[in-house]
């Protein structure tokens, strides 16, 4: 399990290319919930979200052998777009599966990037398990979006809240695969124990809620349009972490995830995408438990499709 002391040290290796992300205080945010809230801007990276932070930090650790053979990972779209940014700084191949159905702005900038592409099957999971074979058979690097290093890596940007807000009282952070839930409560958690680290998911993909509350891993059925959260299957190191310092774990619709995608653009002037918004969504479902509170809010990217950007505002 990464510590406080692996978060540390991954400092380096992400702040050779990426400079740390603000953190701003929105009044008429604060307003409409009865809190004092912050956002916290992973959106204001190169490829528009947190999970390069991971990729950087991952690639530095690499063998030359590895080097070599390149890097093989499945994702729906932030995920590839790290690896293929950290791999491009980094001088490797990287190939990326993903689902049929992939945000094609994300597909664009991670092809951009000099990541291979390839679709593959109606949802990420399908995508995962046809790459790790063909990185097993290419004698390449397979990449899970949950790494060790990967969570050290993201987990950067919760050091730069507790720096920025020490006093902060609440953190609410969206789950996919979990890594940026795990950074952020490893780092919260181990600094301050007091701190609340909440996490949120859309409803219409359920799988990490329900298997942190059973205790066990649990499948659920993944309808969601919000593809930073689209988890069917999931997963065992990022739940383990969780169960451990997570407080609360907070299941948004997917009508309150696009209605969270509006107030972000109104109250912030930033477009958020699915998964950015949903901490916000979380935020209204709760927002007698906060009130009167010191409130970060985790805008996870920014890298919003057109389509749902319309469904948003209709």
């Amino acid at each position: 399990m990464p510590t406080l002391h692996d978060v540390i040290a991954a400092r380096p290796h992400v702040y050779r290319y990426l400079k740390p992300t603000p953190l701003y205080h929105y009044a008429s945010l604060s307003e409409l919930l009865g809190a004092e809230v912050y956002v916290k801007h992973e959106n204001h990276l190169p490829v528009g979200a947190f999970k390069v932070r991971g990729g950087l930090n991952f690639a530095a650790h690499l063998s030359a052998a590895e080097r070599r053979g390149g890097l093989f990972t499945a994702s729906t779209g932030n995920h590839g777009q790290s690896i293929a940014f950290a791999a491009k700084m980094h001088g490797i191949k990287a190939t990326i599966a993903v689902p049929e159905v992939a945000n094609p702005g994300k597909v664009a900038a991670m092809r951009g990037l000099g990541a291979t592409v390839i679709h593959h099957g109606a949802d990420f999971d399908t995508a995962r398990e046809w790459i790790k074979a063909q990185a097993q058979a290419q004698g390449g690097r397979f990449v899970s979006p949950t790494e060790d290093l990967l969570i050290a890596g993201v987990g950067t940007y919760a050091l730069e809240i507790m720096e920025d807000l020490p006093d902060v009282e609440v953190i609410i952070v969206p789950v996919g695969a979990g890594s940026g839930a795990c950074g952020v409560s490893i780092v919260a958690k181990t600094i301050n124990p007091n701190i609340e680290v909440i996490a949120c998911q859309s409803a219409q993909a359920p799988a990490m809620q329900r298997s942190w509350l059973a205790g066990e891993l649990v499948t659920a059925e993944m309808t969601t349009f919000a593809e930073g959260v689209a988890t069917r299957v999931p997963f065992e190191n990022t739940q383990q972490i969780m169960r451990q310092y997570l407080d609360d774990f907070v299941l948004v619709d997917d009508a309150d995830i696009l209605k969270a995608i509006r107030l972000m653009i109104e109250h912030t002037h930033n477009m958020a995408e699915s998964a950015g918004a949903i901490p916000l969504g979380a935020a209204l479902q709760i927002k007698t438990h906060l009130a009167g509170r010191k409130v970060v809010l985790v805008m996870s990217g920014g890298n919003l499709a057109l389509d749902q950007l319309k469904l948003s505002i209709s």
